[in-house]
């Protein structure tokens, strides 16, 4: 017999978290074949990798991602951090599902055979965007769905199943989402249950004062299918005190039978859309620039207030617009103007996004550590953050070598096998035989995510082979040029 590719030697961290070992792996085409010992009288190999002092891991899940497979069909950023497959149709936002009257662009199911023919540098998986659905079927900005509506959202919710979608995601501190109430989440998870999928939420708040009723929220949709916290946090929360009473509400409800996880990516400053500092009544479908005429006091009172809760002005630091790379501070002191009008009257909520400095180390190392937390990004090869670039190996090189957080397995059980098993990807994300040949080879000691706040798009090095469906696809710091990538698809029940 004769494989395409023979891994000797190396140490696996299997993706389950367990002990590792030592072995050899053989693939063909796009497959891990056998473990074993390496026995050349009976098994060739085109390539072999010598994986001596080195070790092989299963290709990383980013379980929360942005990107646009058109514009940047290399995924180079994820890539060179050991991730090879990425999760879109993220906060509520997807390609539309259907073409209808009210679609705006290109509808998934083209979309996704589209993405296919180009063959993208990772692998994709796809949720439903419960804002985009709300906007397509008509419902758009309605706190009370009317029951046309509630069908032709679980139609186009449906649609998107068939074609292979995971479940749906919801976005509801942006619009139109958090003009929805509880009751239209359950129902439609009822629909995302029935089909075998689940859903992730950028949830209602995260502010320590609402997050806990946030929480629940979400959980009450967890009786009809599992449910994940998306880039969980507690934004002005303190200590490790107040994160295991997050992870208790989780282990309550586990307890129970909901099946609830959470995503989380690896750094103290957010990253969104200006618009999370205005209040509900200066955005969509609200007119700006007539709240700014009519309500202008108040707006300002408003932001002002916001930024003080949310450290002051310097720990807002803008990644995009005419202003990108400075803080809020430093432009007010530019424009010799008080920070809150340099908000209204220069930027705007549509004119920028952000990052935010508003989280705890301590409180946000505890939730890393929670078992049912699984490491995503919340980035793109586009969005200037660190995060974006650095996620997965500052994972290896600060919270398991840095902070010893957890053990090395741990920390690629929490990259791998925990996220392919609560999403549903049937065969990735564990070195076994059958499953797809995603790996990693590497010295763990040589991994460094170079993406800072101030360069947030520098790569990741250290992986010394990533291979995405049995083709090599990066060699130390060089790319082959292929790109190996595919749309997965969730089986049908």
């Amino acid at each position: 017999m004769t494989y395409e590719l023979l891994i000797t030697g190396a140490t696996l961290y299997d993706g389950t978290g367990n002990t590792p070992y030592v072995a050899d792996v053989w693939v063909k085409d796009d497959e891990i074949c056998l473990i074993g010992k390496h026995n050349a009288v009976f098994y060739t190999a085109k390539t072999i990798i010598d994986g001596d002092g080195l070790i092989l891991t299963p290709g990383f899940i980013d379980a929360h991602a942005h990107g646009e497979p058109f514009k940047t069909p290399e995924f180079e950023n994820f890539l060179a951090m050991g991730v090879t497959t990425i999760c879109l149709g993220q906060d509520g936002f997807s390609p539309d599902l259907s073409e209808d009257s009210y679609s705006s662009g290109e509808p998934l199911s083209s979309w996704m055979n589209r993405v296919d023919e180009l063959q993208p540098g990772v692998n994709i998986v796809m949720f439903v965007g419960h804002n985009t659905i709300r906007m397509q079927s008509g419902t758009k900005y309605k706190s009370e769905p009317t029951e046309a509506d509630f069908a032709e959202m679980e139609e186009l919710l449906h649609k998107g199943m068939d074609l292979g979608c995971f479940g749906m995601t919801t976005g509801l501190e942006y619009n139109p989402g958090f003009n929805c109430k509880t009751p239209e989440l359950d129902r439609l998870a009822k629909t995302v249950g029935e089909r075998g999928g689940m859903i992730m939420s950028h949830m209602r708040s995260e502010n320590d004062a609402t997050i806990v009723p946030a929480i629940e929220e979400l959980l009450s949709q967890g009786k009809y299918c599992p449910v994940q916290i998306s880039h969980i946090k507690v934004v002005y929360g303190k200590g490790t005190s107040r994160a295991e009473e997050i992870c208790n509400l989780l282990d309550d409800a586990r307890s129970k039978g909901i099946k609830a996880s959470a995503d989380f990516y690896p750094y103290t400053a957010s990253y969104t859309s200006i618009e999370i500092l205005f209040p509900d009544w200066a955005k969509l479908p609200y007119n700006y620039e007539e709240v700014k005429a009519t309500r202008s006091e108040e707006l300002t009172r408003f932001l002002k207030e916001k930024i003080i809760s949310r450290n002051g002005p310097e720990a807002t630091l803008l990644g995009t617009g005419q202003f990108a790379g400075k803080t809020l501070g430093q432009v007010a002191t530019e424009l010799n103007k008080p920070f809150e009008e340099v908000l209204r009257d220069n930027i705007g909520p549509y004119g920028a996004f952000g990052a935010y400095f508003i989280m705890d180390e301590a409180l946000q190392d505890t939730l890393l550590k929670y078992p049912n937390t699984m490491l995503c990004t919340d980035g793109s090869p586009f969005m200037n953050h660190p995060r974006s670039f650095g996620s997965f190996a500052k994972m290896i090189e600060t919270f398991v070598f840095g902070k010893q957080l957890f053990p090395l397995e741990e920390g690629i059980r929490k990259m791998t096998g925990l996220t392919a098993e609560t999403i549903g990807i049937p065969d990735r994300g564990f070195i076994k035989p059958g499953f797809k040949a995603d790996l990693l080879l590497f010295d763990p000691t040589e991994i460094k995510a170079n993406a800072t706040y101030e360069n947030p798009m520098q790569l990741s090095t250290g992986f010394r082979y990533v291979i995405v469906n049995g083709k090599v696809v990066k060699e130390q710091e060089t790319f082959t040029g292929e790109r190996a990538g595919r749309v997965l698809r969730k089986p049908q029940l």
